[in-house]
C-alpha cells in the first residue's frame, strides 16, 4: 500500500519514497529534560509513534532516532538567555546534571505508560559533544563560521538556502522579531554552534573548546554546544548524512530546523531530510499552553483526575496531527468512555466462538461480522498523512455492527484480528487491558442466568450485585447475555 504524508517544505501530500527500499529513517525532536512534559509535547509525541506504527504495518524496517536536549537549550529558542538545564538546576537546588537525569527517567516512564514504542536510539545531548565539536570544526574548515564575545556563531549569509525551508522574508524582518537581538552577530539569522562559558563563571556542563576552533587558541576558553547543533551531529552520526523523516512542532520550523537544515547541508553538501512533518498545537480550553497562563497539565495532573494515560493518547488520535487540537476535561472524558466501550467489544473475544465453518463461508467473509477487511481499512486511513479521526471512525463502524448483532454472530478470529492491528496501530492496548473473567465469575453468570429464567428475581440481583462487586457488568439482550467491565 502507498503511504502518503504532507512534507512541509513543499506544503503537498506526497507518496512516501524511501531512500532504500522497504527501510526508513526517522528523527525526531525530543524533550528538553529540565521540566516535566506537559500534554502538548505528549500529543506530538503520541502522532509520531502512530508514524511509526504504520510504517512497520507496511512492513518497512525502521531506525529511528530521538535526541534528549540535556544542554545547550537556551531560555529563548535561540541563543540568548541562561541554559535551561541551569536554569532548572537552580530552580530545584539540584545539578544539571541531576535535573537531566531526573526529567529523562520521568519522560522514559510516560513513554511506556502512553505504550510508545521506543527509538532504537534515545540520544543525549551530552554523550555526543566530540560528534557536535567536530560538526563545528568541519563548518568553520569550509568558512560558514566567525567567532564572536560569547560563542562560534553559523554566518547565514554563506548559505543561500537559509530563508527557504520556513520562507523566511529575513531583509522584511526586524532583529528581535524571530531571535533575540545580539548586536555583535553579522546577520540576525545567525545562531551559535558552540557557545563560550562566561568569564568568572562556572557551569555545570562544560566542555573546554579546542583550540582549533578559537581564533586564539592560548584563551583556554571552556564552553558548551548551541542548541540546533545536537541534532544535526546525532542525526548524521547514527542515520547518515541524509535521512528519510524529520518529525518535529511547528514551532520548530522557523528557528530549529531551519537551522538544521543549514548546518548540516552546509557541511555534507547533501539534502538532510527528504521528508518533514510538522505537528500543530494542543491548546487548553482554546488558549496556547504557556507557563505565564498557568495552563500547562502534566499526564501526572490527568492522573490525578482518574484518567489513564491511554485516555490521553485516545483523546489525541481524535484529531489530526495538522490541526491544532483543544483540550477540555469534557472531551477528555468523552475520549475515556470511548475507550471504555471499545475494551467491552474487546472483550466478546471471550464470549463467542470462530463461526467459520467451512470453506464456502470462509469464500464469503465480506458477511462476517466483523469483516476481515476492516484491520487493512485502519491501515489504509493511517496511509492517508496519518489520518487517525478516520482509522477511529473505521473502528467506530466495526464495532457498531458488533454491537447490533448476536454473539453467535460475531466471528471471533476476524474480531481478534481487528483488535491486533488495532493495538499494532492505534497502540491503545485493547487486548491487554481486557483479560477475560474468573471462572468463578463465570459460573455466577451461568446461575444469575438460570435464577432469571426461572424468574427468581431475587437471587438473580443478588448474582448480579456480586459480579458487580467483581467489577462485572451484565448486559441482556434478546439474543442472549453478555459482560462487560465496569468503569
Amino acid at each position: 500500500m502507498t503511504i502518503k504524508l504532507h512534507n512541509t517544505p513543499t506544503g503537498k501530500i506526497e507518496e512516501f519514497r524511501p531512500i532504500t527500499n522497504g527501510k526508513a529513517l526517522i528523527y525526531t525532536c525530543g524533550p528538553t529534560v529540565y521540566n516535566y512534559a506537559h500534554i502538548g509535547n505528549w500529543a506530538s509525541y503520541i502522532y509520531w509513534d502512530v508514524l511509526v506504527r504504520t510504517l512497520t504495518a507496511n512492513d518497512y524496517d525502521i531506525t529511528r532516532v530521538m535526541n534528549i536536549t540535556d544542554v545547550g537549550h537556551m531560555t529563548s529558542d535561540a541563543d540568548e538567555g541562561e541554559d535551561k538545564l541551569e536554569q532548572g538546576a537552580r530552580r530545584e537546588g539540584k545539578s544539571a546534571w541531576d535535573i537531566a537525569k531526573f526529567y529523562t527517567d520521568d519522560f522514559i516512564k510516560w513513554m511506556d505508560r502512553l505504550n510508545m514504542i521506543k527509538p532504537q536510539h534515545l540520544a543525549k545531548a551530552t554523550d555526543y559533544i566530540p560528534d557536535q565539536i567536530n560538526l563545528v570544526r568541519k563548518l568553520k574548515e569550509k568558512g560558514y563560521t566567525y567567532q564572536i564575545d560569547d560563542g562560534i556563531y553559523f554566518d547565514t549569509s554563506r548559505f543561500p538556502r537559509y530563508a527557504e525551508f520556513a520562507h523566511l522574508n529575513l531583509t522584511a524582518q526586524k532583529a528581535g522579531a524571530r531571535v533575540e537581538v545580539n548586536p555583535d552577530k553579522k546577520n540576525p539569522s545567525d545562531f551559535a554552534l558552540w557557545k563560550f562559558t562566561p568569564a568568572g563563571t562556572k557551569r555545570d556542563m562544560e566542555w573546554k573548546t579546542p583550540d582549533d576552533l578559537v581564533d586564539t587558541p592560548d584563551e583556554k576558553r571552556m564552553g558548551f554546544p548551541g542548541w540546533h547543533i545536537e541534532c544535526s551531529a546525532i542525526a548524521m552520526e547514527l542515520l547518515g548524512d541524509t535521512i528519510d523523516i524529520h518529525t518535529g512542532g511547528i514551532d520548530h520550523i522557523p528557528v530549529h530546523h531551519t537551522n538544521e537544515i543549514a548546518q548540516s547541508e552546509a557541511a555534507t553538501g547533501k539534502k538532510f531530510s527528504d521528508y518533514w512533518l510538522h505537528c500543530e498545537f494542543l491548546r487548553v480550553d482554546g488558549t496556547k499552553i504557556s507557563k505565564s497562563l498557568g495552563n500547562i497539565i502534566t499526564l501526572d495532573d490527568l492522573e490525578k483526575k482518574g484518567f489513564s494515560p491511554l485516555d490521553f493518547r485516545m483523546f489525541v488520535l481524535q484529531g489530526s496531527y495538522r490541526n491544532s487540537g483543544n483540550f477540555t476535561y469534557d472531551g477528555l472524558l468523552a475520549a475515556k468512555k470511548r475507550l471504555g466501550n471499545w475494551r467491552n467489544i474487546a472483550a466478546l473475544r471471550h464470549q463467542t466462538n470462530d463461526t467459520i465453518q467451512s470453506d464456502e463461508e470462509k469464500n464469503h467473509a465480506n458477511k462476517i461480522i466483523p469483516p476481515f477487511s476492516t484491520g487493512q481499512a485502519v491501515v489504509e486511513a493511517l496511509n492517508d498523512d496519518l489520518n487517525t479521526p478516520e482509522a477511529l471512525k473505521v473502528v467506530d463502524g466495526a464495532f457498531s455492527d458488533i454491537l447490533g448483532t448476536s454473539l453467535d454472530n460475531i466471528n471471533q478470529q476476524s474480531l481478534v484480528q481487528l483488535l491486533e492491528t488495532v493495538d499494532q496501530t492505534l497502540g491503545l492496548k485493547l487486548i491487554e487491558s481486557t483479560p477475560d473473567i474468573s471462572d468463578e465469575a463465570k459460573r455466577l453468570i451461568v446461575e444469575r442466568n438460570a435464577a432469571r429464567d426461572n424468574k427468581d428475581w431475587k437471587l438473580a440481583d443478588l448474582l448480579r450485585s456480586k459480579l458487580l462487586e467483581m467489577k462485572i457488568v451484565l448486559r441482556d439482550t434478546s439474543d442472549g447475555t453478555a459482560w462487560e467491565y465496569s468503569n
